[in-house]
């Protein structure tokens, strides 16, 4: 180690004096130091303040820029190292660098910015507001036969990706264009995980999304899936995974799932269609998620149920029923609750049996699963009467959304078994659908729903309360007594922040009250005059006139 303190000494003068012998000549001493002891070098590197005199020697000319690049890599694998090469004011001319022609000089000059912005957010948007992005994309173009610099270049990419603000940068390069380029030439499983490792953050973004389809990475995805797909390599397996997964992340932008789609005759959208009733459980998932994409406006789910989609998914849920697999029952309850949107297919896929098929999924005890499930079901009945009263007079699925109203823990499921309770009545307008859920025990929860902080809910759960109360009032009294309804009407009604959506529908509600004896005795009770009187001069026109007519309702019954 004293041979390093004289290194170091003698380092300091010829970085001064510039003579590119003897300074090669302590480069190479320090490199060899490292390479046998790096802490202690780097320790020694730091206290002798030779890092301060290496921006000077950090320039296209020298000889010894390489080493000294190669020099800073080393050190900076060091966390320690890390802020004193900042502070040396090291990083700009290594930036500068990455303009030389020269390979090696380009290679150590990447290491050693990788090593000392590792780990370091602050540092890496440094780099990209320096606009290193465009230049190392021109790099990778440039020196694609150099696979030491293919890989340096990969790795910048993969690290400043993860950054939120370098997706505009890229977008603005021809990065898709080198990386599909790129991926066509790997044969070998880690170099195309490191591209998939690059890709797969770059492709969050829709721009890029696009650009990645336009350069035909979506063909090459394909062909991986077809070349392993019936493999059981660990590799292949992790290769097929990675190569679907991205491919269902591309259809996630509205652009690239359009482009893709081509009118539902596109080759892509085709060869997604031949992956659901694969044995493989990742390429049924990937197939359903993938539908459940394209299944993103309504031209598309018109035309996919037109053309049988509905009866492949069908038959994927069924391999999945008993002891199934999660993530495909998922998945495939997404695309049909997607696909169930546009009002020309609800028919069209109850007719098909997707409310039986859904239904053997009512037993599930996965939260995921069972917020998919409420979610199809609700898109089904929306405006169909008949299907809506089949389900409501269903006890074993009303009795289960009962159930589900209480899962506190899973608020998703909650949300979506009020909501498909609600729909269940105001679809139907069923006396016995009203009659099961009484029975059940679910108006509670539908007067629970009635204080969401969600005004869409709010509104769905009083509908369905005037309802009841419309059709079956004797039967439910007792029930909406013990929820307390009344005081919470009144509560709404004297609420300055409810929507007027909810006073109205508050007031319709009170009106149909005023049937039952008790009920209306609870709301003479609670002054509602006063609250309903200030009603008539709100700015809704609406809730003014029902204020006026519920104002005539209650001094008629008091």
């Amino acid at each position: 180690m004293d041979n390093l303190s004289d290194t170091l000494k003698k380092l300091k003068i010829t970085a001064v004096d510039r003579t590119e012998d003897s300074l090669e000549g302590c480069l190479d001493c320090l490199l060899q130091a490292l390479a046998q002891n790096n802490l202690e070098t780097s320790e020694k590197i730091q206290g002798s303040g030779i890092l301060q005199l290496f921006a000077s020697l950090l320039i296209p000319q020298s000889s010894c820029t390489a080493k000294v690049a190669n020099v800073i890599a080393e050190v900076a694998k060091n966390e320690f190292m890390r802020t004193p090469c900042v502070d040396a004011g090291l990083i700009s001319p290594l930036v500068q660098l990455l303009h030389s022609k020269d390979q090696e000089v380009l290679l150590q000059t990447g290491r050693a910015l990788g090593n000392i912005c590792y780990d370091s957010h602050s540092l890496q948007a440094q780099l990209i507001n320096m606009g290193v992005i465009p230049t190392l994309v021109k790099l990778l173009g440039i020196h694609c036969q150099n696979s030491a610099l293919t890989e340096m270049c990969l790795v910048a990419f993969g690290n400043l990706a993860e950054l939120e603000s370098s997706k505009e940068q890229f977008a603005s390069t021809n990065i898709a264009e080198e990386l599909v380029k790129l991926f066509k030439k790997q044969i070998e499983h880690d170099k195309k995980e490191m591209i998939f490792e690059v890709l797969a953050p770059l492709a969050e973004n829709d721009a890029i999304k696009l650009q990645l389809v336009e350069a035909g990475l979506v063909e090459c995805l394909l062909e991986i899936v077809q070349q392993k797909v019936d493999s059981d390599k660990e590799d292949d397996i992790a290769e097929l995974k990675t190569a679907s997964d991205l491919m269902v992340l591309l259809l996630l932008g509205d652009e690239s799932m359009q482009k893709l789609f081509e009118g539902g005759k596109g080759n892509v959208f085709q060869r997604v269609l031949s992956w659901i009733p694969s044995n493989n459980h990742q390429l049924q998932l990937a197939g359903a998620l993938a539908i459940a994409n394209f299944a993103r406006n309504d031209g598309n789910c018109i035309h996919m149920v037109d053309n049988g989609i509905v009866e492949k998914l069908m038959d994927l849920l069924d391999r999945h029923v008993e002891d199934g697999n999660v993530t495909v029952q998922h998945a495939a309850l997404s695309a049909l609750r997607n696909l169930a949107i546009p009002v020309v297919n609800k028919a069209k896929m109850l007719s098909a049996g997707v409310t039986e098929a859904v239904l053997k999924f009512l037993k599930s005890e996965m939260p995921p699963v069972q917020f998919k499930l409420l979610g199809t079901l609700r898109m089904l009945i929306d405006a169909q009467a008949e299907a809506a009263e089949q389900l409501g007079k269903n006890v074993k699925l009303v009795e289960r959304l009962v159930e589900w109203c209480e899962a506190k823990d899973h608020a998703g499921v909650m949300g979506e078994s009020n909501r498909l309770l609600s729909a269940l009545i105001r679809h139907s307008k069923s006396k016995d659908v009203i009659k099961t859920i009484v029975q059940s025990g679910g108006i509670k929860h539908l007067v629970t729903m009635a204080t969401s902080e969600h005004v869409i809910m709010q509104n769905e759960a009083l509908v369905a309360l005037a309802l009841i109360a419309a059709l079956e009032l004797v039967t439910a009294e007792k029930d909406l007594e013990s929820a307390k309804l009344v005081q919470i009407l009144h509560r709404l009604l004297a609420d300055d922040r409810s929507a007027p959506e909810i006073k109205y529908n508050s007031m319709v509600l009170i009106c149909a009250l005023m049937g039952s004896e008790s009920l209306h005795k609870e709301v003479q009770d609670l002054s509602f005059l006063d609250v309903v009187s200030k009603l008539r001069s709100h700015e809704n026109k609406s809730v003014a006139q029902q204020a006026s007519l519920t104002e005539q309702r209650l001094t008629m019954g008091s």
